[in-house]
């Protein structure tokens, strides 16, 4: 564990928020709006419904409760380089 200086704490935090938010937007937005024909037609089906559909009402759900898991052992991660760990 080592102490390092709270702006570099700070910098890798928005680093790590920034790419998950990145992320959810290119799953929520990309692939339920943008791509939604191009996976219908490249993807199978997933349940009987086109995949593209299926990502819009059901994987952006999942991919987001992904992404809070990853935020949250990332950011420990992160806490305990910088000498911010709740643990004893």
């Amino acid at each position: 564990m080592s102490v390092n200086h709270p702006l570099e704490h700070r910098r890798a935090c928005l680093r790590i928020t920034l790419y998950l938010l990145a992320v959810w937007f290119l799953v929520s937005f990309g692939a339920g709006i943008l791509f939604r024909d191009w996976l219908d037609a490249h993807f199978p089906t997933v349940g009987g419904a086109p995949f593209g559909f299926w990502m819009a009402q059901q994987g952006s759900i999942l991919t987001f409760i992904l992404i809070l898991i990853a935020y949250a052992i990332l950011m420990n991660r992160l806490d305990r380089k910088h000498g911010y760990s709740e643990e004893r």
